[in-house]
């Protein structure tokens, strides 16, 4: 163990003063929105009681996940009629400045009335996109806004089942949002801004938002843009907003989401949801896509993005409300390596040959990455139930909040 806390230490200060990157968490699924910690190691073992507690924090309403970066946790949560976005300090979760504005949005199934979408960090800016489809941008160091646009309104983007819940791509002075709007008579499905001013720089696409995430890929040697719409797979340049490739990918039945971000592996794209719509590996050539696989039986991520090592994926199948299994499976083949049936629902992320599964039943796992078998190393009960939103690990700190309407916190653990 001290030989690890060592190692930690040493690692932390060779990074402090480099790029810092590995240090945080800035957006969905972390630096590269891909799920994959790259930090300080993790220790192998947690004590009985589980890892240590640095500190906890009461929280409002809302599915949206923390991201940290210089040094602070951002928090976006909703408490009575605002959406607030709030810095703490990392190591404390002392309050160092408060963002808010007010907010009607009303769920219509009765679930959580808070904020879905992850902020984003970048440039020393924070981006946020709240359930009503309001895009605030505050400066990182004061809270103080840059400026907001109420994309409802000014693109007449018609309510959807959750609310606006996908974050935006913030890269290159743009930040692009699948806002499933109108822009006159043309369509504003996916609409780049100017990251400084808010300005509208391009409209692309007719499609519906839906609740993935968008990331960014470079293939051949041109950057693109590749969003997962509620209508199927988009490929954009990011400068134009030009359609470079499209496949559709939804479910017969209206009442479908698609909520997985896609995930890129060199050429080939993952893309996956429920509603009997099921998962695909496609490569990508210059505009054309090639299907490698695609089933509905293998890995059908339903709200939870799946992670990828040395060839095999590790995710989620089947929906939440079912009771899904967690499976290990071949990205070439589609070939199932090995199940766990009715393992609840959650979220992944891989840190180095490990991954760490945040179960909805606020349970943390600790499980090998291998495709051999199922094999968990460490758990612990960190959090009341439900948890549904996606933690952030940063410097070997995890950053987790439940959805609870009893009890809703956020808690800082030690998992060096």
């Amino acid at each position: 163990m001290r030989r690890v806390l060592l190692a930690c230490v040493t690692v932390s200060a060779l990074v402090a003063v480099g790029r810092g990157a590995p240090l945080d968490w800035p957006q969905i699924l972390g630096p590269q929105r891909n799920g994959v910690y790259s930090g300080p190691p993790l220790a192998n073992a947690w004590p009985a009681a589980g890892p240590r507690k640095i500190w906890e924090k009461a929280v409002g309403q809302g599915f949206a996940g923390p991201v940290v970066a210089g040094g602070r946790v951002i928090l976006f949560h909703r408490v009575a009629n605002e959406e607030i976005v709030e810095a703490l300090d990392q190591r404390t979760g002392a309050a160092r400045w408060r963002y808010a504005y007010a907010t009607a949005y009303r769920d219509d199934f009765g679930f959580d009335e808070g904020p879905r979408a992850i902020p984003v960090v970048a440039n020393g800016r924070v981006y946020t996109f709240g359930a009503e489809g309001q895009l605030h941008v505050v400066d990182l160091a004061t809270g103080q806004r840059i400026w907001s646009v109420d994309t409802m309104r000014r693109f007449g983007v018609r309510k959807g089942f959750f609310g606006a819940a996908g974050s935006p791509l913030v890269e290159d002075g743009r930040v692009i949002a699948n806002i499933g709007g109108k822009d006159g008579g043309k369509g504003a499905g996916i609409v780049a801004f100017n990251a400084d001013t808010g300005a509208v720089l391009w409209t692309a696409t007719d499609h519906e938002a839906s609740y993935s995430s968008p990331v960014s890929a470079v293939f051949e040697g041109r950057r693109q843009a590749v969003f997962f719409t509620r209508s199927g797979l988009v490929g954009l340049d990011p400068a134009t907003g030009s359609v470079l490739f499209q496949r559709p990918w939804r479910s017969r039945s209206a009442a479908s989401v698609n909520a997985a971000t896609p995930l890129v592996i060199g050429d080939l794209i993952f893309v996956s949801a429920t509603y009997e719509t099921g998962a695909a590996v496609l490569r990508l050539k210059g505009s054309q896509l090639t299907e490698l696989w695609s089933s509905d039986d293998v890995l059908s991520n339903h709200y939870a993005t799946s992670v990828y090592a040395n060839g095999y994926l590790y995710g989620f199948h089947g929906r939440q409300e079912f009771n899904p299994s967690f499976r290990a499976v071949d990205l070439n083949t589609g070939t199932v390596k090995w199940g766990v049936d009715r393992f609840h629902a959650g979220s992944v992320l891989l840190a180095g040959d490990r991954l760490l599964i945040m179960r909805e039943t606020g349970e943390l796992v600790m499980a090998a990455a291998t495709p051999d078998a199922y094999r968990p190393i460490a758990h612990a009960q960190i959090l009341p139930p439900t948890v549904r939103s996606y933690p952030a690990l940063a410097d070997g700190l995890l950053y987790a909040r439940n959805n609870d309407t009893h009890r809703d916190v956020m808690v800082c653990l030690d998992l060096r």
